[in-house]
């Protein structure tokens, strides 16, 4: 008899996309085992009209684990920036797969980046990271709240009169849209949130089978790297709505963090910068966030 496998995922567009892509993966290394998407409804999905900041760290993830825990899906697929540091009970995370481009995107009407927006331009986005590094390169920018998927945020710029909107490269790049980006914004202008562009398969802690199964796809410096990032964000405290900023990169053996904290106003910058053998990658989140703090970071990410 054939093996089946349940994979959880939220039901976007996006997470669809990010989803089919793993079960692609998979089934390229076993054949033998038929794979199916299972569509999983989760509060920060149900709730599109509330601030992600109102709904709590884990919104896109909660429903996803409580799927898994009930053995209603075999495995989960997140998008590894939404999944909280602390670990959950009876779940492991068993593959990060290769990472998409970490870097935000500048989809804008004018069609020119970031600094050539007109002064006072209106632009788009959740995120608390994305406000603050941003009001740090251009403080006259007029920060409207965005939530919904990425074509309803695509639209804010051409129906709702947004001069720009941010979303993340690599849903744009996953869903075929990578054409509307007017600008990717590197890490010098706004570093990206810890793990974004990630991908984090999870699994039951007991599930032995799936997890050697899943973790065929896994990407060695990938995971070194987001294990750092993500470390650096634990050791931060705060959770994923700290404008907290964190990516590096693995190789020849070792891995290089840089971290960032702006103030909610965009006033000021705190960055660090910290290594460690791939073998330790949290090694080097500590030390970037020990960094962080002595050079006054927490209290720029209580400032408003």
């Amino acid at each position: 008899m054939r093996r089946k496998l349940r994979i959880g995922t939220r039901g976007s567009e996006l997470a669809r996309t990010q989803t089919q892509w793993v079960i692609g993966l998979l089934a390229a290394r076993a054949p033998e085992v038929d794979f199916e998407l299972v569509d999983v409804v989760t509060t920060g999905d149900a709730r599109r009209d509330a601030p992600l900041q109102s709904l709590g760290v884990g919104v896109f993830v909660a429903t996803l684990r409580g799927a898994l825990l009930r053995g209603d899906v075999d495995a989960a697929v997140h998008s590894y920036k939404d999944v909280p540091t602390d670990p959950a009970a009876g779940l492991t995370v068993a593959c990060v797969p290769e990472r998409a481009r970490p870097w935000d995107a500048l989809v804008s009407r004018h069609g020119g980046g970031l600094r050539s927006l007109p002064a006072g331009a209106r632009l788009g986005t959740s995120s608390v990271r994305r406000s603050a590094f941003l009001r740090a390169v251009r403080p006259d920018l007029e920060i409207a709240a965005l939530r919904g998927n990425i074509d309803t945020r695509l639209g804010k710029v051409s129906e709702d009169g947004l001069d720009a909107v941010v979303l993340a490269c690599a849903g744009l790049d996953r869903t075929g849209r990578a054409s509307a980006i007017s600008e990717a914004l590197g890490p010098e202008i706004l570093p990206p949130a810890p793990a974004q562009g990630a991908l984090a398969i999870e699994v039951r802690a007991d599930d032995v089978a799936t997890q050697a199964l899943v973790s065929g796809i896994a990407c060695a410096a990938t995971s070194a790297a987001v294990r750092a990032e993500r470390a650096c964000l634990h050791a931060f405290g705060g959770g994923c709505h700290v404008p907290l900023a964190a990516w590096a990169e693995a190789s020849d053996g070792v891995v290089r963090l840089h971290a960032a904290v702006a103030a909610v106003d965009g006033s000021r910058v705190v960055r660090a910068m910290a290594e460690s053998a791939t073998t330790d990658p949290e090694r080097a989140g500590r030390e970037a966030a020990a960094q962080l703090a002595e050079a006054g970071a927490h209290a720029l990410a209580e400032c408003g």
